[in-house]
């Protein structure tokens, strides 16, 4: 489903700096710095500190429109939860894909305990507009019992063999918080990884599967769609 592109009005850059700007951010394991230092080699004077507040502003409107663009989610769902470094604490973040490896949504939270499930139970069926099959998890008890409190008419595998799916996703994840060096606070790791589970997966088709030109093809399509939803695609050519 399409929506309109985001208003860049009172922004003296381009669209087209802008968009690039958040794409590299968060398609590579750039710092704000070192994306700076890039678009300065191509004759582009930016800011870090600009570059970071189009980030915050943009990132997850464009990770948003891309979400709404993909084709409605599979009936086989896998959740899972995995540690992460907040300021030094321990929070969990909770994910859940489709049988394609979709991101379908992620939640940091301090704990994962039966309320903390519910909670990602709860959020999911509110952001996404039908209801699966089947659920996939792994053996964590709390599954279970937010999965009868809040939908005990959907069939719940819980196995560990079962929910790759799940657990692989979350390699991207670890490698940018590699590259950060961890997350500072709970909000800005919900919204930096809300916008990046959007925005990142649209340019990593599976490339395992597809030759070369088939690759091509497919990224020349991802990266029209990025255009679109971006409004890069609707501005008047330059002379």
């Amino acid at each position: 489903m399409a929506s309109a592109p985001p208003s860049y009005k009172g922004h003296w850059y381009p669209a087209e700096i802008i968009a690039h700007c958040v794409w590299l951010y968060f398609r590579f394991p750039l710092s704000f710095r070192e994306v700076e230092e890039l678009m300065l080699e191509r004759g582009v004077v930016v800011s870090y500190e600009t570059v970071r507040r189009w980030c915050a502003k943009f990132g997850q409107v464009y990770a948003g429109a891309l979400r709404r663009r993909q084709p409605q989610p599979g009936d086989k769902w896998h959740l899972d939860e995995v540690f992460i470094k907040i300021n030094g604490q321990q929070k969990y973040l909770w994910r859940a894909v489709d049988g394609d490896g979709n991101v379908l949504d992620i939640l940091v939270q301090n704990r994962r305990d039966t309320a903390a499930a519910r909670r990602f139970f709860l959020k999911l069926l509110k952001k996404t507009p039908t209801v699966p099959r089947v659920v996939v998890t792994d053996k964590l008890r709390s599954y279970g019992a937010a999965h009868r409190e809040v939908m005990p008419s959907v069939e719940h595998r819980s196995h560990k063999g079962l929910n790759n799916r799940a657990e692989n996703s979350h390699q991207p994840t670890r490698q940018r918080e590699r590259a950060m060096k961890g997350f500072r606070s709970t909000g800005g790791a919900q919204r930096f990884l809300s916008a990046f589970s959007g925005i990142s997966p649209h340019f990593r088709p599976h490339r395992h599967l597809m030759t070369a030109s088939d690759h091509r093809a497919e990224m020349t399509i991802r990266f029209a769609i990025w255009d679109q939803v971006t409004g890069i695609a609707g501005l008047p050519a330059e002379a």
